[in-house]
């Protein structure tokens, strides 16, 4: 079992940045990667940055050059920058971890909200 507690969400002007933290409890031995994804209102939860455990990153081409993965293994924790934040960028923001042979694990969200 994998527990995952995310935050650092709140409301930002255009233009502006935050950064989420996501922090991973439980077997943490066992995740591959992890993940934030997000879901705005009325659309499907979509992949935005995902790091594996060798440190590889990847990101949804939305968000390239203004978000970044990164990862503190001491402290359990992922994190997600998110620098020059658009409206659009505007949903709730999901931690994810992958575990082979199981279902992923998610967190509760943490609302991100962007004003124009």
């Amino acid at each position: 079992q994998v527990q995952l507690v995310e935050s650092g969400g709140g409301l930002v002007q255009a233009g502006g940045y935050l950064r989420l933290s996501c922090v991973a409890s439980g077997s943490i031995f066992s995740i591959n990667a992890m993940g934030w994804y997000r879901q705005a209102p009325g659309k499907q939860r979509e992949l935005v940055a995902v790091i594996t455990s060798g440190g590889s990153t990847n990101y949804a081409d939305s968000v390239k050059g203004r978000f970044t993965i990164s990862r503190d293994n001491a402290k359990n924790t992922v994190y997600l920058q998110m620098n020059s934040l658009k409206p659009e960028d505007t949903a709730v923001y999901y931690c994810n971890a992958v575990v082979t042979g199981w279902p992923d694990y998610w967190g509760q969200g943490t609302q991100v909200t962007v004003s124009s």
